[in-house]
């Protein structure tokens, strides 16, 4: 005869077992986890680990991605082992988790006709509509990996080594290593915890590591090539804005390329439709931006930045965040 603790713990067992028979059945499929477009550490290794928790959970996800990783990325992947995620364009008929995103303009251009079952991302809304109620976690943190990292804790579910690695490299990627105004305590402590995970005994050095392989095609890769390596499109109240990024060490190398750059968001202007288009060379040394403006608000948007634009271009002292400094001033300029 079972003991009252015995039996209260087989009747747990039993209830678990029912649940992830429902949710197995609920999603014959498994959840595509898809971060952005062009997407960036956080959005790979966010669909990575969050696919990994569902999946722990009882619910089978799998991780995808809407393009190939940047070099960055790529040498975060290879140091821990880690497959970068199957590339997809199309999501129509599945069931769909987004990360690191919440806006259609990111999203699968298809993700209307799929099922939208979660967000969990650290932007601001971006004016996603859904069928039925779904779950949802936004939170304005400096990294999606932190509120996954979270996730895991509350639903103590161990972290393999290698998928923290990758939290890790996100997280210091997307605060540049601390420096960015979007960094919390919450991505603090989850690089203090990912790193012991992993094995990174100075994660800041490791930041700076990850930072330098991001940056060894700079000289050589074509100019669409690094265009696109953190460029998103907004719609701002009817305007459409193109804003790129990148953030480096090796700054005086970056800007030998700025007149390419420029040529290259002249030409995309013309052909694509673009209101303006912003890009920013970030100089994480001296945590500031060389911002690159085109289009027919160059004045509007240089004000915005208490600057004067001189051949398309100014040096912002302290812009370091696209998303927490860059695109709220700049959706003031189109209210």
């Amino acid at each position: 005869m079972k003991t009252t603790t015995e039996f209260a713990t087989y009747k747990k067992a039993l209830i678990a077992g029912f649940l992830i028979c429902i949710s197995v059945f609920a999603y014959a499929e498994p959840i595509m986890v898809v971060g952005h477009k062009n997407p960036d550490s956080d959005a790979i290794f966010a669909a990575i680990s969050m696919a990994y928790f569902k999946t722990a959970q009882g619910t089978p996800a799998i991780a995808v991605a809407q393009g190939e990783p940047s070099p960055e990325t790529q040498f975060a992947l290879n140091l821990f082992g880690l497959q970068a995620p199957r590339v997809v364009h199309k999501v129509a008929g599945q069931n769909v988790i987004l990360v690191d995103h919440n806006n259609y303009a990111q999203a699968p251009d298809d993700l209307k006709q799929a099922e939208l079952v979660g967000i969990v991302d650290h932007h601001s809304l971006g004016g996603l509509t859904s069928n039925n109620p779904l779950y949802v976690l936004i939170e304005p943190v400096g990294c999606t990996n932190s509120i996954i990292w979270r996730l895991y804790n509350e639903a103590n579910i161990a972290i393999p080594p290698s998928i923290a690695g990758g939290m890790l490299s996100a997280i210091l990627s997307d605060t540049l290593v601390f420096k960015s105004p979007t960094t919390t305590d919450l991505d603090r402590e989850a690089v203090k915890s990912l790193a012991a995970i992993a094995k990174v005994k100075d994660p800041l050095k490791f930041g700076e590591e990850l930072f330098l392989a991001g940056e060894a095609d700079l000289k050589t890769a074509a100019v669409d090539t690094l265009f696109k390596r953190d460029f998103k499109d907004f719609d701002m109240n009817g305007v459409k804005v193109g804003v790129g990024q990148l953030e480096v060490y090796s700054f005086n190398l970056l800007k030998e390329r700025k007149g390419e750059f420029l040529n290259k968001m002249k030409k995309l202007q013309k052909e694509q439709g673009y209101q303006n288009l912003v890009f920013m060379f970030t100089d994480i040394q001296s945590e500031g931006t060389e911002l690159l403006v085109v289009g027919k608000d160059e004045d509007a948007i240089g004000k915005a930045f208490k600057v004067s634009l001189s051949n398309n271009s100014a040096w912002v002292e302290g812009l370091m965040s696209r998303k927490k400094q860059l695109i709220p001033a700049l959706s003031k300029v189109f209210d």
